[in-house]
């Protein structure tokens, strides 16, 4: 099948090299601009076009599809391609119906939740985040809502409670790889469904922002260590330490009784803190300027007493 692959960060990389490995000629790669990255602002490269170039596959990075002589461009690019298939996993874009229309087989979507729950950008963070304890991928017809197409196929994974996001993004990152794969051979046969969505039990998994990652003490242990987790590896939890902000990567519940105001550093092996109900010991943090380490570690290098507030 002649595939135009519109994808960005890490997760979209494993689907498409599937789709070259199954034989798919992928004519062209459509991804995100080049950012500056780190303190010394060097652009760097979306890790899906570090992949195309090293393949030698085309790559176009216009600023919007919908409008403008990039939006203009882009179409005309396309149409000259004249794919089967458009295959989208994290583009970051919306595609307008002039592209949404144009391949013959319509454009097909993966996406890292079991739909109709976690619509939208961040369906693998907040999934965690919320406590769940099962997501999957879905592939999907795409359509002018958000994430609201027709489904063809989803897979399931169970969540351990240990599990953070970015071991998640991983496991599904693979398995959209295949389900793609899956999929496309279903479309090409003609056998492949088209499974309307329904509102009812959805959710709209919005993109996170930078203060909602700051960690609330007064909230429950049970729902800051699910937080710690969804944030891990990126965006990251944090708090603040004297003034100096603690980026905090995962953490251990305690079977202990916040015997103390919330956000107060308390007695005990290790940096362990009250929360409105429950205690957790932050096992794996990053002091502002400094390098990722263990709690022991840090303390170690570090008097924090037992009364210290973080927030």
């Amino acid at each position: 099948m002649n595939i135009v692959f519109m994808g960005t960060p890490d997760f979209a990389v494993p689907c498409l090299d599937a789709l070259i490995k199954a034989g798919h000629n992928v004519s062209a790669v459509f991804t995100q601009p080049d950012k500056p990255k780190n303190r010394g602002h060097k652009m760097q490269m979306p890790p899906v076009k570090e992949y195309a170039v090293e393949r030698e596959i085309p790559v176009y990075q216009p600023l919007s599809l919908r409008r403008g002589e990039d939006g203009e461009k882009s179409l005309d690019i396309l149409t000259e391609i004249a794919p089967d298939c458009i295959v989208v996993a994290a583009y970051g874009q919306i595609l307008p119906k002039s592209v949404l229309y144009l391949p013959k087989y319509g454009c097909i979507n993966v996406h890292a939740s079991l739909l109709p729950r976690y619509r939208g950008a961040a369906p693998i963070n907040r999934c965690i985040m919320n406590g769940e304890k099962e997501s999957g991928v879905t592939i999907m017809h795409m359509a002018e809502g958000l994430d609201t197409g027709d489904m063809i196929i989803s897979e399931k994974t169970e969540i351990p409670d240990d599990m953070t996001a970015s071991q998640l993004h991983d496991v599904l990152s693979q398995m959209g790889g295949r389900l793609i794969v899956k999929a496309l051979s279903l479309i090409e046969a003609g056998n492949a469904p088209r499974i309307p969505q329904t509102d009812e039990n959805t959710c709209y998994a919005a993109m996170l922002t930078k203060e909602e990652c700051r960690i609330d003490f007064s909230d429950t242990a049970d729902n800051i260590y699910n937080k710690i987790r969804g944030l891990s590896q990126s965006p990251c939890a944090y708090t603040f330490l004297e003034g100096k902000r603690l980026k905090v990567y995962f953490a251990r519940r305690l079977d202990l009784d916040a015997n103390a105001p919330a956000g107060t550093v308390t007695a005990g092996e290790g940096l362990c803190v009250a929360c409105g109900k429950g205690v957790l010991r932050l096992t794996d943090i990053q002091p502002e300027g400094g390098k990722r380490m263990s709690d022991s570690d840090f303390l170690r290098g570090r008097n924090v007493p037992a009364g210290t507030l973080l927030g």
